[in-house]
């Protein structure tokens, strides 16, 4: 095809494209509309939440999430050991982790992966789309409350847009309410004096 066979060629299109969506005042991605709980579910799976949110079994080729318990948080199936002896003391840093990646222990003390379902006992019932923003902006609970623990990424899950975070809630509010009660945070030893 010639030179002047293209330009022909990409001007018909150019013209449909026009006719399709100029005359109406429509783009093509202005008719695009995402689910937001499907939304949500593409950016809980590509963060990892499942990671530490979701009680885990135990396959030949490793742990894999309870499709069962999505995102009910440490449950008490799921043991951690004694205080690590590595990371008492100042200037050290280091961590452990329980079985199913659940609960965490540091220079923190032991934190526990919260339920994320929205069970009315021991879940997420209580939190709003704006609540919930807030949590991740702020790293409290709730916006207001106690201080979210490592290993919890909230800086960069608070750097999401609006949108994003009120999609991730969006699906957390779809999930089916699991009610697992959580434990507190067990300070550090040090904290213990």
């Amino acid at each position: 095809m010639s030179i002047r066979g293209v330009v022909y060629a990409v001007a018909v299109i150019m013209t449909a494209a026009f006719l399709m969506f100029g005359c109406s005042g429509k783009t093509a991605t202005a008719e695009k509309t995402e689910d937001p709980v499907a939304r949500g579910a593409y950016l809980v799976n590509l963060g990892g939440c499942n990671d530490c949110h979701s009680p885990k079994i135990f396959t030949a080729q490793g742990p894999i999430p309870d499709t069962t318990r999505l995102l009910a948080g440490h449950t008490p199936d799921d043991t951690i050991g004694a205080y690590p002896a590595n990371i008492i003391g100042p200037n050290k840093w280091g961590g452990a982790f329980s079985n199913m990646m659940t609960a965490w222990a540091g220079p923190w003390g032991i934190s526990f992966a919260a339920n994320l379902t929205p069970a009315k006992i021991y879940g997420m019932w209580a939190y709003t789309d704006t609540t919930f923003i807030a949590a991740m902006r702020t790293g409290k609970h709730m916006g207001t409350g106690q201080a979210i623990l490592p290993p919890m990424p909230w800086q960069y899950i608070g750097k999401l847009t609006d949108d994003d975070l009120r999609a991730i809630f969006a699906y957390l509010q779809s999930l089916p309410p699991i009610d697992n009660l959580v434990p507190q945070t067990v300070p550090p030893p040090s904290a213990k004096k």
